[in-house]
C-alpha cells in the first residue's frame, strides 16, 4: 500500500523543459502512486510548449496568470481556475502570450505518461531528459 505524502513545493527542484519553461513533479510512481501523475509547469512571458499528445487522459487547471490553450489547432484564452480535459491522443499545448509568468496544474490518468511531439513524431517519457518541449509562443 502507498504511503501518504505532503509535498513542500519550494523544496522540489524544477525540471528544465527548455526556453525557460520549468516543471515541478508532485504525485507520481516515484512516491507510490499507481494511477495518478500530477505537477505544476511554469511558463515565462512568451513561453509555450510544442504541440504534443499523450498516451493517457490529461486535465489541466490554469492557476497563475493568463494563457492560451490550443487543442486540435484551435486556440482559447484561459484564466485562473479554467480547466481543460484532453483525451489521450489529442494534440494540444499551452502558451503564455502575456507579460507575466503563467502556471498550470496538470493531472494525468497514468503513472507511465508519454508525450509525442507533433512536429517530429518523437515519443518521450514525460519529464525525462529528452522531454524538451519548451518553445516561444
Amino acid at each position: 500500500m502507498a504511503k501518504a505524502h505532503i509535498f513542500t513545493f519550494d523544496s522540489i527542484p524544477p525540471v528544465d523543459r527548455g526556453e525557460g519553461v520549468t516543471a515541478k513533479p508532485l504525485v507520481s510512481k516515484a512516491v507510490g502512486s499507481t494511477k495518478l501523475t500530477n505537477g505544476i509547469t511554469t511558463f515565462p512571458p512568451g513561453g509555450a510548449l510544442r504541440p504534443h499528445s499523450h498516451n493517457c487522459d490529461e486535465s489541466v487547471t490554469l492557476i497563475v496568470g493568463e494563457g492560451v490553450v490550443e487543442i486540435d489547432g484551435q486556440q482559447t484564452t484561459v484564466k485562473p481556475f479554467d480547466t481543460t480535459f484532453v483525451p489521450a491522443g489529442v494534440v494540444h499545448r499551452f502558451l503564455n502570450k502575456s507579460t507575466q509568468p503563467m502556471s498550470i496544474l496538470w493531472n494525468y490518468t497514468s503513472v507511465d505518461v508519454t508525450r509525442t511531439f507533433t512536429d517530429t513524431g518523437e515519443t518521450v517519457r514525460q519529464l525525462s531528459p529528452t522531454d524538451k518541449g519548451g518553445t516561444r509562443a
